[in-house]
């Protein structure tokens, strides 16, 4: 019997351990943090769950494995990872093991695609399968979602649209999608990563186990997605809103083929909405998995998901916008760009990167709240802004906008930083955002 140790007992850690385990795997699993929930995960799993294991323990467990699947949260400068290689036994993340599992199904695999990128993953793997789902194809979005691949592949689908994310991508000797693609690099996940390096390198297994026929699609305004396009084995894609396979013509999205559909079609139409709409079009016309007229239904429909760019509501002429998914400065400085007189709420967890280009816009901001780990490098980020206060948690952040906004401003919450230095996760923390600004805005109309 086959043997695998599953390093972190989380979501995806679960769902990976459980499939390995129903494919006749003994599994073993170890976390850094055990609690009450994942010892019951384990002992389901018949299996001791080990935590922290000290080297002598952890040299023990690798070496008893035929792979090492490390969960998304284990960074690569883990000690379960220089265990593993220094031992030649094989890393592989969730969606390389369901990818291995796919290529025996009975009846052969399914058309996977995969988007990376340091920002906009989430929403172009939305709109690409609300498109799949309009040319009648039943399809999930799966990865760094909901649903583990590992979970996606038992289930009665057409075609998978997965978000990868380096994490995922570390570990993937033989992934491959039949259309990957990668929307843009900026630094992140630095204190997941050894370096800017290591953390290109894992972008670009996306396109790394391609062969000649499938389609690589990249960003034609991102040097370093161009420069590793080039070098992809794949038929070579670009989109972008000018010059480009493609882009913006007349009012309308175009590719080769002609117009796609017009801007005035989408619910938004803000650059960053339409640079992810040319990328999902592109992914799913040029794998020959959707058309035109699906691209351009699912257009009309899509919404977009909560926490990116979100609408709170308008009260006395100010506009509250929720955008807690921008953990990045990248993120952040394309929501900042798309509006005027900007009151700014950032700031959250040290991922240790430079925030600096957050500030490109500064003539767009009139003041900055900062909060969070980060809120002294929020503030020196923004010098060449006038307002700038540090406050001590949420509840100040939305009172101190509300006495500071005025007519024609808009108050956003985009972080440029991650959550967990004080809430689980950017969903959390974008729920009590808006949980605040309505409660606020009720509290005046019943006084």
């Amino acid at each position: 019997m086959s043997r695998a140790l599953v390093y972190g007992l989380a979501v995806a850690g679960e769902s990976t351990a459980r499939a390995l385990r129903s494919r006749g795997y003994e599994v073993l699993v170890a976390d850094d943090e055990v609690t009450d929930a994942r010892r019951a995960v384990a002992a389901s799993l018949d299996a001791e769950i080990v935590e922290r294991p000290a080297d002598a323990e952890l040299e023990r467990l690798v070496r008893a494995c035929d792979l090492v699947s490390p969960a998304p949260g284990v960074p690569e400068t883990h000690p379960v990872v220089a265990a593993a290689q220094a031992f030649e036994v094989p890393l592989v993340s969730e969606i390389e093991l369901a990818y291995r599992w796919e290529q025996e199904r009975r009846g052969g695999p399914r058309p996977m695609l995969a988007i990376t990128g340091t920002d906009g993953k989430t929403t172009t793997t939305l709109l690409a399968v609300e498109m799949l789902r309009a040319a009648g194809l039943r399809t999930i979005d799966a990865g760094n979602t909901d649903t583990p691949l590992v979970d996606a592949i038992d289930l009665d689908l057409d075609a998978f649209v997965v978000e990868a994310t380096s994490f995922r991508l570390n570990w993937t000797p033989t992934f491959r999608a039949e259309g990957a693609a990668w929307l843009n690099l900026a630094p992140d996940h630095l204190n997941w990563h050894r370096s800017m390096a290591t953390y290109e390198a894992a972008k670009a297994q996306v396109f790394a186990n391609q062969r000649v026929d499938d389609v690589a699609i990249g960003f034609v305004d991102d040097e370093v997605v161009m420069r590793r396009l080039r070098e992809a084995p794949g038929r070579h894609i670009t989109f972008g809103a000018a010059d480009a396979d493609y882009c913006v013509v007349d009012g309308a999205l175009h590719g080769p083929g002609g117009a796609i559909a017009p801007l005035t079609s989408m619910k938004r139409s803000l650059p960053h909405d339409i640079t992810n709409a040319l990328a999902a079009a592109a992914l799913v016309i040029e794998t020959g998995l959707a058309g035109a007229d699906a691209v351009g239904a699912a257009l009309e429909r899509f919404t977009g998901p909560p926490h990116r760019l979100q609408h709170v509501g308008t009260w006395d002429g100010v506009a509250w916008f929720n955008d807690s998914k921008a953990t990045t400065p990248h993120a952040a400085a394309a929501a900042i760009r798309s509006f005027e007189r900007v009151v700014l709420v950032a700031g959250g967890y040290d991922k240790k990167v430079d925030l600096s280009p957050m500030a490109a816009t500064p003539e767009h901001v009139d003041a900055v709240i900062a909060l969070g780990a980060t809120a002294p490098a929020v503030l020196a980020a923004f010098e060449r802004v006038a307002r700038r206060e540090v406050v001590a948690d949420m509840d100040d952040a939305v009172a101190l906008a509300a006495r500071i906004a005025t007519a024609g401003s808009t108050v956003l919450l985009s972080p440029g930083c991650a959550s967990f230095d004080q809430y689980r996760g950017f969903e959390q923390r974008g729920d009590h955002f808006c949980d605040l600004v309505r409660a606020l805005h009720e509290s005046r109309e019943t006084s």
